[in-house]
């Protein structure tokens, strides 16, 4: 009893922390020296765009460059790094590099931040993350900037570079990219190896999640020895990209791939099965997909990414538990066992809560927005499974999308950043525990 009132106010503190630095974001974002013409944006547009930054999202109403100027921009990347870090993780790095004793309770929100399994080593974790993070980071805008700078010069190029790596890490699919064309992405560089690997790379491994990158570390590549999340997340993984690298290179073989070589074909495919694990960048038209491909884009982004990462979703460790449940209730096998252990039931109840949680705000978000506007039907559904999976991902329709269809998205946005169980969580207000069990009685499912 004790454990979930505490969960339940770190949530809160969470939920109150994440609404307070999108609020200061979306103030800064409506003065004058935020946008290009150094004019004032409406509240509800710098609101909708501190979210999507704070929120790892990447979904806009406005184009990143040709809108916001610099300080408008840096502002949208400090919120990207605030968002996908985790304020509370910050917070605790900056402690201590002050030296500052780090007591229970914040060990605890930091643990509750970043879902690690234990509160031991929480702090030493929190080390290796910023590291990391900061190591990934520069590697890739170093990458970017052998081809931004030949292409916007050196001041420009090292900006862009940084840019980008830190959006693309960080899952955010926030782009500058307007500098060649409005809401364009990075379609400018569709056959690209380099900045295509690069984004592809940071994706994967912001997406990964923190307690697999720990886990790397200490163990290498001896996947025997990685602990059974790191190995679902791992296997997992690999499945999703390369098997929908696979289905994308089929449905989109004679229309958004068509007319590529075949490694421009195979990079295309690669790319189009990465950037729904919550990433938002894109280099061919989403909205000209085949059927096919909206409909496996929109499962991968419900998907997600690892829990405790850069990404959103549902998480890949709570669709592969709910997969390998259904399995074993079709089987008539006694628990979900995975890798030689078996899961704990409390797991596979949270898994399905996830789900149920995700699944019913998508389906009422979008039920709202088709009620509200004549929009097409399978374009709202990719609009808001981007917004709750924090994906960024649009066939464009977030720009028509009147007041209270923005604030819809807004609010999915805050959920799938802080989890949908979660949030909901925070307007629990007691725990139902009955003095006595109630007498079983059967019903009929299925």
């Amino acid at each position: 009893m004790k454990k979930i009132k505490k969960n339940r106010s770190y949530t809160r503190m969470l939920a109150f922390g994440f609404a307070v630095i999108i609020l200061i974001g979306a103030l800064l974002l409506t003065l004058p020296a935020a946008s290009r013409g150094n004019v004032s944006t409406p509240f509800l547009d710098a609101l909708f765009t501190a979210v999507s930054a704070t929120c790892v999202t990447g979904l806009v109403v406005v184009d990143t460059y040709r809108h916001w100027s610099l300080f408008g921009q840096i502002v949208i990347l400090l919120l990207i790094q605030v968002g996908g870090l985790g304020f509370i993780t910050i917070g605790a790095y900056i402690n201590v590099l002050l030296k500052k004793k780090i007591g229970l309770r914040s060990r605890t929100a930091i643990h509750e931040s970043i879902s690690t399994l234990e509160i031991a080593g929480v702090v030493r974790l929190v080390k290796k993350i910023i590291k990391g993070t900061l190591l990934f980071e520069l590697g890739g805008a170093l990458l970017l900037m052998i081809r931004f700078i030949p292409e916007f010069g050196v001041v420009r190029g090292i900006y862009f570079g940084i840019f980008h790596s830190v959006s693309a890490f960080c899952n955010a699919g926030f782009d500058l990219m307007g500098i060649r064309e409005g809401y364009s992405s990075l379609t400018a560089y569709e056959g690209d190896v380099l900045v295509n690997l690069t984004i592809i790379a940071l994706i994967l491994i912001g997406g990964a999640g923190f307690l697999v990158w720990d886990d790397f570390l200490r163990n290498g590549f001896h996947f025997r020895r990685y602990m059974l999340h790191t190995k679902i997340m791992l296997s997992a993984s690999a499945v999703l990209v390369f098997g929908g690298a696979a289905l994308f290179g089929i449905f989109e073989n004679t229309g958004l791939l068509a007319g590529l070589s075949l490694k421009e074909k195979a990079l295309g495919a690669l790319f189009l099965a990465v950037t729904p694990r919550t990433a938002g960048f894109n280099t061919t038209d989403v909205a000209g997909m085949s059927p096919a491909s909206r409909l496996l884009n929109m499962l991968l982004m419900f998907i997600g990414g690892g829990s405790g990462s850069t990404a959103g979703g549902i998480k890949v460790t709570t669709f592969v538990v709910m997969v390998f449940s259904a399995a074993a209730t079709i089987r008539r096998s006694y628990g979900v066992n995975l890798f030689g252990r078996r899961l704990e039931e409390d797991i596979i109840r949270r898994a399905s809560a996830i789900l149920m949680c995700n699944a019913l705000l998508v389906l009422g978000a979008s039920m709202l927005l088709l009620s509200l506007q004549p929009l097409e039907f399978t374009a709202v559904f990719t609009e808001t499974i981007s917004a709750m999976s924090t994906v960024g991902l649009s066939t464009g329709i977030t720009r028509q999308l009147v007041p209270l269809s923005r604030l819809v998205l807004i609010l999915l946005m805050y959920c799938g950043r802080l989890g949908s169980l979660s949030f909901a969580l925070v307007f629990a207000q007691r725990d139902i525990v009955p003095p006595v069990r109630q007498p079983v009685e059967k019903i009929v499912v299925g």
